[in-house]
């Protein structure tokens, strides 16, 4: 989180939407959510793990959602991509999601952001008290990777394909690039296809990752997070499994052009 963070005082009208959340002890108690208002997200991919996202971080009351994606919503989206209706169909995703986010809450301030590149992926980065990876492509996610190393800074990831899923947090001493030094093989959605709610799985529990490191350290010291750990689901056999990762220096160089 960034040192500048200061959090803010509730509304009136803000005690009201957050009071279910406000009546858990450990994040009324820890200030949570006036370090949530005072945060920014910055949530890279509008997609089938960025919509479920998105919807969370919203409701949840994020101050501010900076949303990337540089795709427009089709025909195949909708069975998964759940913030888009047929109307949206080739509308810009990042766009719309940020009008539904507006939407689910008018307290959170939503920007749309040029899709992520080896020009702006640092500077996205470095602006942002968090970010989380929902893309689907191993360049896009290297980008990520790159630019939070290069800043100093965690963040939330999470892929999906067929019946399967993984989530993690990641940081200086277990990177993407670590856990994945080669992504020769790797498929997307677009090859081996996705069940819509498995989507809806995977993101929630980035969002819930997501909301505990915005929250702060007097809120996670009551459990822990997905730092240096990959959880994995599978959708088929209901079964979640929890590995530790090895902690391990960057397996490959920076991408030069962002730094």
């Amino acid at each position: 989180m960034s040192s500048s963070l200061h959090p803010d005082s509730l509304t009136r009208d803000e005690l009201r939407r957050y009071s279910r959340p406000l009546l858990i002890p450990e994040w009324a108690d820890s200030g949570a959510q006036e370090r949530l208002k005072a945060a920014r997200v910055l949530v890279v991919g509008a997609g089938g793990l960025g919509c479920p996202v998105i919807s969370a971080l919203a409701g949840a009351g994020v101050g501010t959602l900076a949303i990337s994606d540089g795709d427009t919503v089709s025909t195949g989206n909708l069975h998964r991509q759940t913030l888009y209706t047929t109307a949206d169909v080739g509308r810009p995703k990042a766009e719309t999601a940020a009008a539904r986010a507006q939407q689910i809450n008018p307290y959170v301030q939503v920007q749309v952001l040029p899709a992520l590149d080896a020009g702006n992926a640092l500077h996205l980065v470095r602006a942002s008290d968090l970010t989380i990876d929902c893309t689907d492509n191993f360049d896009t996610r290297y980008l990520i990777n790159d630019a939070c190393v290069a800043a100093g800074q965690r963040w939330v990831w999470g892929a999906a394909g067929g019946l399967e899923g993984m989530v993690s947090v990641f940081g200086p001493t277990c990177t993407l690039r670590g856990l994945f030094p080669d992504p020769a093989g790797a498929e997307s959605c677009d090859s081996i296809g996705v069940l819509g709610p498995l989507l809806g799985v995977i993101g929630s529990l980035m969002a819930a990752e997501a909301l505990k490191l915005l929250a702060g350290a007097t809120f996670v010291s009551a459990g822990t997070t997905l730092e240096g750990t990959l959880l994995t689901y599978d959708l088929m056999n209901a079964r979640i499994r929890r590995i530790e990762l090895r902690p391990a220096r960057q397996t490959a160089a920076l991408s030069k052009s962002i730094l």
